[in-house]
């Protein structure tokens, strides 16, 4: 490699192999049982929980280390009831005509319709933008590269780092999605990604049987 400025690759912990297998099937029990929400309780969760998950989000590996990435929480009510208006109404025209029939047909099994009160109920939503232009330091605009793949692995860390947390989520996804720069307060060269809704799951909560059926190993990797 060329010359730059180093330092000691960090310490990892060192495990047998027998460990390491048991350490990785423990860690896909953990996270097999994480399940998409849609109905969240009103209960406060604390905003440390939250600032901690962003943070485990922000060490994600991304495109020159621009970390093209801003996550804009919302807890106002007053904020998320004008995100959910807007979005049902986005919501509504997909179901009515904009969603092909092909789409709706695989979106049958697990129920979803236009209306989305978890936009409400639940205590935080965090709206996930990627930063086509940015870089390191406050004020810059450089390129930022590889943004959709950077912002897609640093959401999986958010949503784990949640999970681990004894938090529920959802990703949503309204479509178009500009509406959020101006709820959010962010500039147009930031593209709205998705809203993730976090919150402790409701006594009464439910999930389609349709998403508890996952891939075996044999359909999604090939040993080469």
């Amino acid at each position: 490699m060329k010359p730059h400025d180093t330092l000691p690759y960090t310490d990892l912990p060192t495990y047998s192999d027998a460990e390491r297998v048991a350490r990785s099937r423990a860690f896909y029990e953990a996270i097999g049982t994480r399940r998409t929400c849609r109905y969240f309780s009103e209960e406060l969760v604390p905003r440390a929980v939250i600032e901690n998950a962003i943070l485990a989000a922000g060490t994600a590996p991304n495109g020159a280390n621009h970390q093209p990435w801003h996550f804009a929480v919302i807890a106002s009510p007053e904020r998320k009831k004008a995100l959910r208006a807007a979005a049902e109404e986005e919501e509504r025209a997909f179901y009515a005509s904009k969603g092909s029939e092909e789409w709706l047909k695989a979106l049958a099994p697990l129920g979803t319709d236009a209306d989305k009160p978890f936009l409400e109920a639940a205590p935080w939503l965090i709206v996930i933008f990627g930063q086509r232009k940015g870089g390191m330091n406050p004020g810059e605009m450089k390129q930022n590269y590889y943004v959709s793949e950077s912002v897609g692995i640093a959401t999986g860390i958010l949503i784990t780092a949640l999970h681990d947390a004894g938090l529920a989520t959802l990703t949503h996804t309204p479509n178009p999605m500009k509406f959020l720069n101006r709820l959010c307060e962010r500039p147009p060269n930031e593209k709205p990604m998705m809203v993730l809704v976090v919150g402790k799951p409701a006594a009464d909560a439910t999930i389609p049987v349709h998403a508890t059926i996952k891939k075996p190993l044999d359909q999604i990797a090939s040993w080469l």
